[in-house]
């Protein structure tokens, strides 16, 4: 599976979209996904997500199938790692951590489908409250490089309301805007002293 990441967030006449339902509102990442798909930028993405079996096997292990029953699911031997794997590193082009409380850093991995000498940035726009940092800043692919991973920590940069916050990542060469949306749950945690 491929996941582009070339929709639109505004209406094709640059207008927000709106969520169905009353009252209405402004779309949020939860209400229009990747946005309208666009075919012409999806012919040339510049970036993927590829995502093959041994990433839905990893997925299915994160999230506590047995390995009898994704044996039977992808039909052959199938044997989770050790070390159960973090749904979070799920190598899809949105990150959502659906309840921040501590330090997180999860992995992701792009593909180069567009020239081969390539140079991406990282632009980060993080949600509200929140501190987003990517490793490698910058992705340098060239005829044997095509795929690398990244780290992206998050962490709240000071006590926000519980709630989601929405921010983004883009990877850009100056031609290719590559966006992964970003959505984090904060939750305050209260802390009770005995006062005796």
């Amino acid at each position: 599976m491929q996941n582009f990441l070339t929709a639109w967030k505004m209406d094709p006449f640059g207008e927000p979209i709106f969520a169905e339902g009353s009252p209405q509102k402004v779309a949020n990442p939860f209400d229009y996904g990747g946005g309208l798909v666009n075919p012409n930028k999806a012919a040339d993405p510049g970036l993927i997500y590829d995502m093959g079996t041994e990433d839905y096997i990893k997925y299915l292990c994160a999230v506590g199938y047995n390995t009898s029953a994704i044996s039977q699911l992808v039909g052959q031997t199938t044997a989770c790692s050790m070390v159960k794997p973090s749904v979070l590193d799920v190598n899809l082009p949105s990150i959502t951590i659906p309840n921040l409380r501590e330090n997180i850093t999860l992995t992701r991995s792009v593909t180069n489908v567009g020239p081969v000498n390539s140079v991406y940035k990282a632009n980060i726009d993080p949600p509200p409250g929140i501190s987003v940092a990517v490793r490698p800043e910058t992705l340098v692919f060239n005829s044997t490089i095509k795929t690398i991973s990244f780290t992206v920590a998050v962490s709240t940069t000071h006590q926000v309301n519980t709630g989601y916050y929405f921010g983004s990542l883009i990877w850009t060469d100056g031609e290719h805007l590559v966006t992964s949306p970003i959505s984090v749950r904060t939750q305050i945690i209260q802390y009770y002293t005995d006062g005796n």
